[in-house]
């Protein structure tokens, strides 16, 4: 079934309450791709009574009185992109369209959503039941962190929007906890993997630098994000706290992963891969078109690319599903009544990190002075691609199922590394799995530009790109590779978009299309290295284009 959106659902289960009222600023698809719908369905099949309430009119009480109070509490994300990102392009231009929005035209979420629809909730419900907010714009916000929209640093979300208790990273388990500590009116405050306003510290937790210091003093506001990144491991993460005038925001240290049976356990819920009838004479929602027949076959990423928060919100180490839960969702898909035969995508965060994790790291935590795969794949790590390709193989027998795609790019480095399976595994994809072209994402060229990224040297670019042509030939194929490109990233000149022209056009053999302007967002190394002007790693000045027009010209130069 359906999260209830409307009165008339909730009566028809027999529900004259609901116990929590979930928020979003995205149209209401249930998906296993949408984090608000999992949200609810993980509650719900724990029976809690729960309602949704997608893109309400924030001028008006129309929406948001709808279900009137829950009993437990109310629980808000901007949606599944962070509403600012969505609404605006990198030069801070209006986006005439939403993915997420009935019809594709950008007029239903607001600016800041989750500060919104706080707002919303506490204008018409006084004194009401605890505000949680959660997602990837809260979680992302949860301390002092820098806004680009405008240019300054700004308070941790929590105090901004005036709600009670943040989730943060993957929020199952901690929503789960937090639900039956509120329903037993005990206090919730030790529970692992949420933020909360405090009168006074938790000296048993790490201090981050005070607002005060970190809005004034770079080198303050750089120790601050150092600190904050080291502490978001489930097992060497610390308590945080950060002090704001008379007030405290306490950071738990991270909840524990999902074991592989727990996520199986998600995954394997009531999913409708629909968008709510109440939505469909407004349009489509063109989101669903990519996930409606998808699969996703981990969570994490080691990766860490120093541009991308995922290592943030979904955190460093991969967690798999088991195969058996995999193939029992190809199944439930074949049985669809729109499904053709074809799924989109079988991945994550990157296509090929299903199936294998360094021991290490999954018994001592993540390294704070190494990286997984930069500036090379570690030899702790051992990449291992067989899983993978037995389980591509697996839903590609499965009964009533033409084709599987591989959507999700994935990481050539690791491919390179895997000497036993990493070829096999590319002459799988590129005989069974493409679908005329593969996504990949080199970002840059020049060394020194994918240092400061987090990313690859160029050598295994082109090792891959050679690779992947051979093959293709042998299986008889005229494939292409797709490559996604970034301008105006910290560091990168005007010449060095010129050297990326060169190397594309000379040794890629292509003419780029896919570029996008660096935008920063809150809680990565690049929008450190953007607003400090600095690299955070050795403490050099870095050239950072903050012109508008500048940053076209970069992206002009590659097309």
């Amino acid at each position: 079934m359906f999260i209830p959106a409307t009165c008339q659902e909730t009566a028809g289960l027999g529900w004259d309450r609901l116990d929590v009222v979930l928020i979003t600023g995205d149209a209401y698809i249930d998906s296993p791709f949408i984090g608000v719908a999992v949200i609810g369905k993980v509650l719900i099949s724990a029976g809690y009574r729960v309602g949704i309430i997608a893109q309400p009119d924030i001028h008006t009480d129309k929406d948001i009185k709808r279900f009137g109070e829950p009993e437990l509490f109310w629980g808000i994300t901007g949606g599944s992109i962070d509403s600012l990102v969505a609404n605006y392009t990198a030069s801070q231009k209006k986006r005439k369209q939403d993915d997420f929005t009935p019809g594709g035209i950008n007029n239903k979420r607001p600016d800041r959503a989750v500060i919104a629809y706080t707002n919303l909730v506490r204008r018409f419900f006084k004194n009401t039941k605890p505000i949680v907010i959660g997602g990837i714009e809260a979680s992302l916000r949860r301390i002092a962190h820098y806004d680009f929209w405008s240019d300054q640093i700004r308070r941790s979300i929590l105090l901004d929007a005036k709600a009670d208790i943040l989730v943060y990273g993957m929020g199952e388990k901690t929503i789960l906890e937090l639900s039956e500590q509120l329903k037993n009116k005990q206090n919730h405050e030790n529970i692992k993997g949420i933020s909360y306003i405090s009168q006074t510290p938790r000296p048993d937790y790490l201090e981050l630098p005070d607002f005060d210091l970190v809005s004034r003093d770079k080198s303050a506001f750089s120790k601050m994000f150092t600190i904050f990144y080291n502490n978001c491991d489930p097992i060497t993460g610390k308590g945080l706290y950060q002090q704001y005038g008379n007030r405290y925001i306490i950071q738990n240290p991270p909840n524990t992963y999902l074991t592989q049976n727990e996520l199986d356990a998600v995954y394997n819920l009531d999913f409708q891969r629909d968008l709510h009838p109440s939505h469909r004479k407004d349009g489509p929602v063109r989101a669903l078109e990519t996930i409606r027949f998808s699969i996703t076959t981990h969570r994490g990423c080691y990766g860490e690319c120093n541009f991308c928060a995922i290592s943030i919100h979904q955190g460093r180490t991969v967690r798999w599903r088991s195969e058996e839960s995999i193939v029992k969702e190809a199944v439930q898909l074949t049985m669809h009544h729109d499904f053709r035969g074809n799924i989109l995508d079988v991945g994550g965060p990157t296509a090929n990190m299903y199936g294998f994790e360094c021991k290490k790291k999954i018994t001592s935590g993540s390294c704070r002075d190494k990286r997984c795969l930069f500036p090379d794949t570690c030899q702790s790590l051992r990449p291992d691609h067989r899983k993978l390709i037995q389980l591509l193989r697996k839903i590609k027998k499965t009964n009533g199922i033409k084709n599987v795609f591989i959507a999700s790019g994935p990481r050539y480095d690791l491919v390179l590394a895997d000497r036993k399976w990493g070829t096999g595994y590319l002459e799988e994809i590129v005989r069974f799995h493409i679908s005329g072209q593969l996504k990949i994402a080199p970002e840059h060229s020049e060394n020194h530009i994918l240092k400061l990224m987090g990313k690859p040297g160029h050598q295994s670019l082109t090792k891959f790109k050679d690779l992947f042509f051979r093959l293709s030939k042998l299986a008889g194929k005229n494939q292409f590779l797709t490559y996604y490109f970034i301008a105006a990233h910290p560091g990168c000149h005007e010449r060095d978009m010129q050297s990326l022209r060169e190397y594309a056009s000379k040794k890629l053999k292509i003419h780029p299309e896919q570029i996008q302007i660096f935008t920063p967002t809150p809680s990565t190394y690049s929008t450190l290295m953007y607003y400090t002007q600095q690299n955070p790693f050795s403490h050099q000045k870095i050239f950072v284009e903050k012109n508008t027009e500048r940053k076209m010209k970069q992206k002009k130069i590659l097309i």
